[in-house]
């Protein structure tokens, strides 16, 4: 039992110190999402914050329209700017960016909106065809109010979109 509480207390320590060894680094990724994320350090800074703190999982790769290239959801959902904690998020969902990469390598931004969560479908059973996104919107967007659920879906591809209000 001593071993197990030993274990116990030094998990979250090692844990801890695998994510500091490992911090966030904007140049690991391409021009187009290191453009999204000097976008939000402009933010903080236009709003009087200070330093912005990157979660690790900031930045996620994953092939969205079934080309065999890395898109990315970059989601701020966990980003700090200090001295400004509401910068990303609001009533509506924090800011989230999605980008997918075009034949000749450039990354290109296909929607930028705020978004309270959302869930990567599993792909369609056949190769090479976009994966949906669910997307849990503010209830505006589906002609409620804030608080209401709204979900939409949507396939991703290279072409940009969009959520209108009814």
């Amino acid at each position: 039992m001593r071993y197990l509480i030993v274990l116990l207390v030094l998990f979250p320590i090692a844990a801890a110190r695998a994510d500091d060894a490992n911090p966030f680094n904007p140049a690991d990724y391409p021009p187009g999402v290191q453009k999204a994320l000097r976008y939000v350090k402009e933010e903080c800074g236009s709003q009087g914050g200070g330093e912005v703190a990157f979660a690790p999982d900031t930045v996620r790769r994953i092939d969205l329209t079934g080309d065999g290239r890395d898109d990315y959801i970059v989601d701020f959902r966990d980003t700090k700017c200090s001295g400004r904690e509401g910068t990303y998020c609001g009533t509506g969902g924090c800011v989230m960016n999605i980008l997918v990469t075009l034949p000749d390598g450039r990354a290109r931004q296909v929607f930028d909106g705020y978004v309270r969560n959302y869930t990567v479908l599993a792909p369609p059973m056949k190769g090479g065809a976009a994966r949906t996104i669910r997307f849990d919107l503010h209830g505006s967007f589906c002609g409620g109010f804030g608080a209401q659920a709204c979900v939409k879906r949507k396939a991703i591809t290279a072409k940009p979109f969009e959520f209108r209000t009814p």
